[in-house]
């Protein structure tokens, strides 16, 4: 999918590339994909669990000085790989500005499950790219701060919300369509399915629900 010259792709999972209008690679979360994959400009790791923070699977698209940005907890699984990087550790709620990309971190936790506790203080991203401004959730569940996030779409921005459907270990297909009715995003697109947990058929019924609430939404291939 393009969106205003920033190409978004879903590689499976929580798993997003997104290549920027002057050619930048970001990767978010690369878990399980292809060797021959594009090289990264950046890495972004939303938490230390071994499907979001893959060591053979950053090893398959890093370059030298590829920037990976993580939590805290996901440092010594990086220090493992030899080629020199640029690491980024990044805490709750800091934005980082690389020029043309900004990337901000935002809450992500479970709410009445303890695979990812809130006092982990792991994150979602919202990455700003010229006039898109991405939404990955990271593992979470429907949380009060999403709130914060509504006001994105203003000002002539296009907001791409990616939000887990999975269930057990995030937001099922049902709170992420509430989740989807507050953020308020231009595209709604369901991730965190088809390898672990949750079925293509999990994914379209949250676009079809969605579009049943007046919310655009669409799985990205």
């Amino acid at each position: 999918m393009i969106v205003k010259e920033v190409e978004i792709k879903w590689l499976g999972h929580s798993s997003v590339k997104i290549k920027t209008p002057d050619g930048k690679i970001i990767y978010i979360d690369p878990y399980e994909i292809k060797e021959n994959s594009d090289k990264a400009d950046f890495i972004l790791i939303t938490h230390s669990h071994p499907d979001h923070c893959s060591i053979a699977d950053i090893e398959k698209v890093i370059k030298q000085n590829s920037r990976v940005v993580i939590s805290a907890d996901c440092q010594s699984k990086i220090t493992r790989i030899k080629t020199p990087l640029k690491i980024e550790v990044i805490e709750l709620g800091n934005e980082m500005d690389f020029h043309s990309i900004k990337v901000l971190s935002v809450p992500a936790y479970n709410t009445d499950k303890s695979f990812h506790p809130k006092s982990e203080a792991w994150f979602g991203y919202v990455i700003k790219i010229g006039e898109v401004i991405v939404y990955h959730a990271g593992d979470t569940d429907f949380i009060p701060e999403m709130q914060k996030l509504t006001g994105y779409k203003r000002n002539g921005n296009e907001f791409i919300a990616l939000l887990p459907i999975g269930g057990r270990f995030t937001m099922d297909v049902d709170e992420a369509v509430e989740a989807a009715k507050v953020i308020k995003p231009s595209l709604a697109v369901p991730i965190h399915y088809g390898a672990i947990i949750g079925s293509r058929n999990d994914a379209e019924e949250f676009v079809k629900q969605c579009k049943s609430q007046g919310i655009s939404s669409k799985i990205l291939e």
